[in-house]
């Protein structure tokens, strides 16, 4: 027998005035809860990804939004509707992580109680069938991505010996879902044009000055060698473009060749100019080797697995592999993938992966208060990105545990950051040097890398280190402040001087700015022992310094020091029993965290298909997130995971 609702005499009164049906929810609570942000956390990079409520698509059908308003009915209470976690959450009558979205009394929330009475009355298996009726999500259509700049300069140092790296000098690449190698952000403005043809002119010019056989697999017995030009052309188009060239392309080079080749009567002159032309065609340029009517398949295959294992095109080994037809089953290409990871250009292909999920390019260019840190210098930076490769590598090529790359009570230190931590001199650079037992450092977390690169010329940052925790090891996305937010901190003074923690009371006591800064300061706090180079302090130092007027009537001519006591008791708002205070314990609480264990995976999967992972991809994400646990957090399994799936091989670029 099918419970009915007690309905209190709020949600009685919604129940006979609200007239409600599916159909409805499209154009009454679900722009509300839109407008209220929900979906910012309740989805699977969001907050509140480990809870039962997970947004539709942003592009989801009304059939699907009017599914997802039914299966809300899991969080409603039928027999006490007014207890409903679909009610008291987004109202704050019970403890929510995103505080309050609805205000009680409010419309809104007159819409929810509408909504609420009707699930909360119609029978179960009315919504049980109504519920099912779900679509499926669609494939993510195909991209096309360009070659990223370090892959650009790896590309035309394979085709053309060259080593002078023109790609450094070329517009700087955005981060678009934390790489550089993203469909969306890889249009081709003109500058960035202009830079190709420069490039393109320069480089065919200089590689006919050296080994010709590289280019030219045959000697020409003048400009009319028709064999000779016809050899050069399919065999440079074919490791130019990735594959064969067809025949309408090789007679359209062809002409070209002879047009060049006859003005100057030289064999090489032609051949020049079709090496300038070839280096500007987006077939050069872009990930588009499976031809112009989709022939070739296994090149296209073969040139995926080289740009993501390799960083740089296929080598003859690889092109045969294609050519013979050895890249057609999954089993044929894990095979050559597992190969392809013994070759030491993996290692390199792979710290790319390393220095872009962790922006590298953000402590290359840090900058620091030199009367705060005068040992901060281009040498300290590079020992600390050099420590975190050394215990990267160790893990993923040594096949170890990768989740240790949060827990690990080992670091691979020099000399200047042996001194930084307070630890004895290694024997060798970079070696092994283990923590003594009530080292607070661990991992990543410890590193001084991660310190450094999420604090202030000035201080550290709480809310920078908070948040990248959330973006980078969780995957979870922080909505940016509103517009027109004053995000500037009170001044500490001699007569308060605060810490970094009693600061950031004034955003914690913004209703404003709570929701946000609560998700990320929470965190940050537990890293306030290490300052913004990753050294290691019992105190907080606030110097004030006298200010210009000060100083004129003789009020303060020196700056005066204080010592701040630190509270480094922190917590993860979202995941259970996640109170720490030290790197070491978030290390812990991380490694364990099935949040960013799967986070591990997205970010990988970014970078491999060149896209954010949709709704239709969370199978293939699933079940390489099971692989990767099977194999004890074998980072080269799951490689294998995301090479063998589909959106690698036949969707994405």
């Amino acid at each position: 027998m099918l419970k009915k609702a007690r309905l209190t005499l709020p949600f009685l009164f919604a129940a006979v005035v609200c007239g409600q049906s599916p159909a409805n929810f499209n154009r009454t609570l679900f722009p509300i809860l839109e407008k209220a942000q929900c979906r910012m956390c309740h989805n699977d990079n969001g907050v509140a990804s480990r809870t039962r409520l997970q947004f539709p698509p942003e592009k989801a059908s009304p059939e699907d939004i009017t599914a997802f308003g039914l299966r809300l009915s899991i969080l409603v209470d039928r027999e006490h509707p007014d207890q409903s976690l679909l009610f008291r959450k987004p109202t704050n009558r019970l403890q929510h992580t995103g505080g309050e979205r609805i205000h009680p009394g409010s419309p809104e929330e007159t819409v929810l109680r509408q909504w609420i009475a009707y699930l909360a009355s119609l029978p179960e298996d009315r919504l049980a069938a109504a519920m099912g009726k779900r679509g499926v999500a669609a494939a993510e259509p195909a991209v096309v991505r360009r070659l990223t700049h370090s892959q650009y300069n790896q590309t035309v140092a394979d085709l053309l010996g060259d080593e002078t790296r023109p790609a450094d000098q070329f517009p700087q690449e955005d981060y678009i879902n934390g790489f550089t190698n993203q469909a969306a952000g890889q249009s081709i403005a003109p500058v960035q044009e202009e830079a190709y043809n420069r490039a393109a002119e320069k480089l065919a010019r200089n590689a006919f000055r050296g080994d010709l056989r590289r280019l030219v697999p045959c000697t020409p017995s003048g400009p009319a060698d028709g064999a000779c030009r016809q050899q050069f052309i399919r065999e440079f188009g074919r490791r130019a473009f990735r594959r064969p060239l067809t025949a309408s392309e090789t007679a359209r080079y062809e002409k070209l060749f002879l047009v060049d080749a006859a003005s100057s009567r030289d064999f090489l002159q032609g051949a020049q100019i079709v090496v300038e032309a070839m280096l500007q065609s987006p077939n050069f340029l872009f990930h588009l080797e499976g031809g112009p009517n989709g022939e070739y398949p296994q090149y296209r295959t073969a040139s995926r697995l080289s740009y993501f294992l390799w960083n740089t095109m296929p080598d003859e080994n690889l092109f045969r592999a294609a050519r013979d037809g050895e890249l057609d089953t999954e089993e044929q290409i894990e095979r050559t993938a597992r190969h392809m990871l013994d070759d030491p250009r993996a290692q390199r292909s792979m710290d790319v992966f390393l220095e872009q999920w962790l922006r590298f390019d953000r402590l290359k260019n840090a900058i620091r208060d030199r009367r705060l840190y005068p040992d901060f210098s281009t040498e300290l930076t590079a020992g600390m990105m050099e420590e975190t490769r050394q215990l990267y590598r160790h893990l993923v090529w040594d096949n170890g545990n990768f989740m240790q790359f949060f827990t690990a009570n080992y670091a691979y230190l020099n000399n200047d950051l042996a001194q930084l931590y307070g630890l004895p001199a290694p024997q060798r650079e970079f070696a092994r040097v283990d923590f003594p037992p009530n080292e607070k450092r661990a991992g990543i977390l410890g590193e001084a890398a991660f310190l450094a690169l999420t604090s202030k010329p000035a201080d550290t940052s709480p809310t920078e280190r908070g948040l990248f925790v959330r973006e980078h090891f969780l995957c979870q996305i922080v909505p940016p402040p509103p517009p027109g937010v004053n995000t500037t901190l009170p001044p500490p003074t001699d007569e308060k001087p605060l810490t970094n923690r009693e600061r950031l009371q004034v955003h914690l006591s913004n209703k404003t700015c709570a929701a946000c800064h609560g998700l990320v300061d929470s965190i940050g706090f537990g890293f306030e022992h290490y300052d913004g180079i990753g050294r290691y302090r019992e105190q907080q130092v606030i110097t004030i310094y006298p200010t210009f007027d000060e100083m004129q009537h003789h009020l303060k001519m020196k700056p005066t020091e204080h010592r701040l006591t630190l509270d480094t008791t922190a917590y993860v708002r979202g995941i259970p029993h996640s109170d720490f205070g030290s790197p070491r314990d978030l290390g812990q609480i991380l490694a364990n965290e099935p949040a960013c264990q799967k986070c591990v995976v997205k970010q990988l999967f970014r970078y491999a298909v060149g896209r954010a992972e949709t709704a239709a991809d969370q199978p293939v994400i699933e079940e390489a997130l099971q692989r990767f646990r099977q194999s004890r957090f074998q980072f080269q399994n799951l490689i294998i995971s995301i090479i063998t799936s589909k959106p690698f091989l036949g969707g994405g670029s």
